[in-house]
C-alpha cells in the first residue's frame, strides 16, 4: 500500500537519491535538509511502498501562492497515479493554508508531466526561454488559479 506522508530530517539521503536517479540537474542533500529542516515555507511528502521512498513533491508558499519545486516517482513505479497523488496532497495542503493559486515550471519535452499538471487544472501560462543549464531547455510555466473550488479527487472515490 502507498502511503503519503510529510517528509522527514531521516528522509533526506533517501530523497536525494532519488532526485538523482530522476534529474540530471538533481538537488543536493544539504538543498533537501535546508527545505525540511529550516524553511518555514517550504512544504515536502513522500510516498512510501512499505518502508522505501518511491516518490516525493515539493512546494514554497508565498503570500497567496504555492510554487511547485519538484515532484519525482521512481521510474518503476511510475504510471500507477502516484505523480497524481503527490500532487493531490500538494493542492490540499496548499487549499488548507489559505492558497488561492499554484505554479511550476515544467521541462517543455516532460509530455506526460504536462499531461498530469494539465489533468489537475494546470494552464500553460508562458515560457522560460533555456531555463534548465544543462542543456538550454525550455522551461513550461503552468498555473492553477483556482484552488479554492479545489476538491479531492480522491473524496469523491468512496
Amino acid at each position: 500500500m502507498i502511503v503519503i506522508s510529510p517528509m522527514i530530517s531521516a528522509d533526506v539521503d533517501e530523497v536525494s537519491q532519488l532526485e538523482r536517479m530522476c534529474f540530471s540537474l538533481p538537488w543536493s542533500n544539504e538543498s533537501f535538509r535546508i527545505e525540511v529542516e529550516q524553511n518555514k515555507c517550504a512544504r515536502y511528502y513522500v510516498a512510501r511502498d512499505d518502508s522505501r521512498i518511491i516518490g516525493y513533491g515539493g512546494m514554497w508558499l508565498v503570500l497567496d501562492e504555492a510554487h511547485i519545486t519538484n515532484i519525482a516517482v521512481h521510474p518503476d513505479y511510475r504510471r500507477r497515479g502516484i505523480g497524481r497523488r503527490i500532487m493531490q496532497t500538494l493542492i490540499n495542503e496548499a487549499v488548507r493554508l489559505g492558497k488561492t493559486r499554484m505554479t511550476l515550471e515544467v521541462r517543455v519535452s516532460n509530455t506526460p508531466a504536462i499531461n498530469l499538471y494539465k489533468s489537475l487544472g494546470f494552464e500553460e501560462g508562458g515560457i522560460r526561454k533555456g531555463y534548465y543549464s544543462n542543456n538550454r531547455e525550455d522551461a513550461l510555466i503552468m498555473w492553477n488559479f483556482h484552488l479554492e473550488g479545489w476538491v479531492d479527487e480522491q473524496q469523491n472515490n468512496c
